[in-house]
This record gives structure tokens, C-alpha cells and sequence, in this order.
């Protein structure tokens, strides 16, 4: 059954914020840069980039760079009002809607808070395919002028959700790997008929990034691979 009263959302979305804190903070956290540092949490870190991630492992960057100057788009479909409730609560900025399904509002905000401020995104969200990138950060990359930062995520176990994504939970005290690839510079303007070469561009380097936090995981655990159990939907 779908939740759609505001006040029960919002007292939902508080709690699974204190639960993310929680949770996530017993996680023994990584971070291994492929290239130039770009963690947010660096002491000398500058510039203004798009974060983008896999769906399935919002909660690991929501939980660590929650509170840092990022505004993150969530998708305005029923289930990303109660993602969005839990995001306010644990810092991050929320902007409603999508880059490309009928998104202008959102994509004009968006546009307004690179000029100040980091962006987030979920490439393969709201609805998938499952680690496949669409054209939307492309798109917003190239009207903002902001590199786009690859995040990959591994953890070395966890719970996974039978849904679209298979959302991971990552089992308390275990370890969480974040990698990131080095920054994408998609031309400003850019044409529509060259999206699809940079949208190529995001994917291998999504793709690279997450097979190294993997690898990264499995050496996390002396004698153990990542193991990744189902939920019952």
C-alpha cells in the first residue's frame, strides 16, 4: 500500500533519517580515489562538480556527505517524496523532479544552484534500468558546465531488495568502499546528437569505478567475497 498522507510521510522520513545515522555509521567507510582526490569531506577540496551514483547505494553518500553543500534531484514519482523527506533530514538540499521526463522546473533550479553549490543524481533512476545511465546528467551537465564525478559503491555484505535497483543494505559493522573516477567535462551547449557519446563516457567510468570499490570490498574480509542476500519483497 502506497503512503500518500504528507504528515505520515514526513514523520517517515525523520525516522529513516535517524535510522541511515544509525546504521551507517557503524559502517567501516572507504573512500579510494582512482585519480585526483574529489571526496567533499577533503580539507583541501574546491571546485563544484555533479555527484552521480547508483540508486541502489544513496544511503552510503547521504549519510557522509549529507552535510555539505549538495543538492540532490529526487524523482517526483510517489515513492521520492519519502526519499526526499529522509534526505532533508540528513542534509541534503532537495530539488523535485527529473532532467528528462518533463523536468524543466527542476533542470532551471538545478541550473540556478550549480552557480553556489554541488549536484547529486541517481543516472539510473527513478525507475531504471538498473546501473544503466540515461541522458539526463549529460544534459544537465552541459547546461551547468559542471564535471560530472562518477561515485562507485561496494560493500562487503549486505541485504538487497528484491525491487527495480536491488537497493543495498549494507550488514552494520561490515565495510563500505567508495571509488570515484576522474571528472567528466561535458561541453557546454552541447548538441543533442553528441549526448549520446558522453552519456557513453558516464557509463564505463560508472562502470569502472564500482568494479574497483568491488574489487576493494572483497579484500576488505581476509578469506570472504562481498555477500549480498535478498529481502523478501
Amino acid at each position: 500500500m502506497k503512503i500518500r498522507h504528507p504528515s505520515l510521510i514526513k514523520a517517515m522520513g525523520f525516522a529513516i533519517g535517524w535510522l541511515v545515522r544509525l546504521w551507517i555509521g557503524t559502517l567501516r567507510y572507504r573512500y579510494r580515489p582512482l585519480g585526483a582526490n574529489l571526496d567533499p569531506n577533503g580539507a583541501n577540496f574546491q571546485g563544484r562538480y555533479i555527484y552521480a551514483f547508483w540508486h541502489e547505494n544513496i544511503l552510503v553518500p547521504a549519510y557522509h556527505y549529507g552535510r555539505r553543500d549538495i543538492h540532490v534531484l529526487i524523482s517526483e514519482h510517489a515513492d521520492g517524496q519519502l526519499i526526499a523527506e529522509a534526505c532533508r533530514h540528513l542534509g541534503f538540499r532537495v530539488v523535485r523532479g527529473s532532467a528528462t521526463r518533463g523536468g524543466a522546473r527542476a533542470v532551471r533550479q538545478m541550473i540556478r544552484r550549480s552557480r553556489s553549490a554541488h549536484l547529486a543524481l541517481t543516472p539510473d533512476g527513478p525507475r531504471g534500468p538498473r546501473r544503466q545511465v540515461q541522458l539526463g546528467v549529460v544534459y544537465l551537465a552541459a547546461m551547468t558546465g559542471l564535471p560530472i564525478v562518477p561515485f562507485g559503491i561496494a560493500f562487503e555484505s549486505a541485504w538487497r531488495a528484491n525491487s527495480w535497483d536491488r537497493f543495498a543494505l549494507p550488514r552494520p559493522w561490515s565495510a563500505a568502499v567508495c571509488v570515484t573516477a576522474d571528472p567528466i567535462h561535458v561541453p557546454e551547449n552541447l548538441r543533442k546528437d553528441r549526448l549520446e557519446e558522453y552519456r557513453v563516457r558516464v557509463q564505463q567510468a560508472m562502470d569502472e569505478a564500482s568494479a574497483a570499490a568491488e574489487r576493494i570490498a572483497k579484500g576488505a574480509s581476509s578469506d570472504k567475497k562481498p555477500v549480498e542476500r535478498s529481502l523478501a519483497a
